[in-house]
């Protein structure tokens, strides 16, 4: 895009940029592009980053494991129960 661009084209260019935006606010106009392009390269990279890490994470979930009922949840013998096994509080 810039290939064709020579040294005397960009000096042109550069003048017409001096007398757009005058030379005190040529350092600000500068900082907030050097900030610009400092958090593009930051979102750019946090992007790749996530995309490289979804890439690594399983599509599917794990399955939980069948879990054997445990002891407390047995009804102890002389406990009241209901109808379904269950002890009363």
């Amino acid at each position: 895009m810039f290939g064709n661009l020579s040294g005397p084209t960009l000096l042109v260019i550069l003048f017409i940029v001096l007398l757009l935006f005058g030379a005190p606010k040529l350092p600000g106009l500068a900082k907030s592009l050097g900030q610009s392009m400092r958090i593009l390269k930051k979102e750019v990279r946090s992007d790749s980053t996530e995309s490289s890490d979804a890439d690594a994470a399983p599509s599917t979930p794990a399955k939980p494991a069948a879990s054997e009922p445990s002891a407390a949840d047995e009804p102890t013998p002389g406990k009241p129960t209901d109808g379904d096994g269950t002890a009363r509080s």
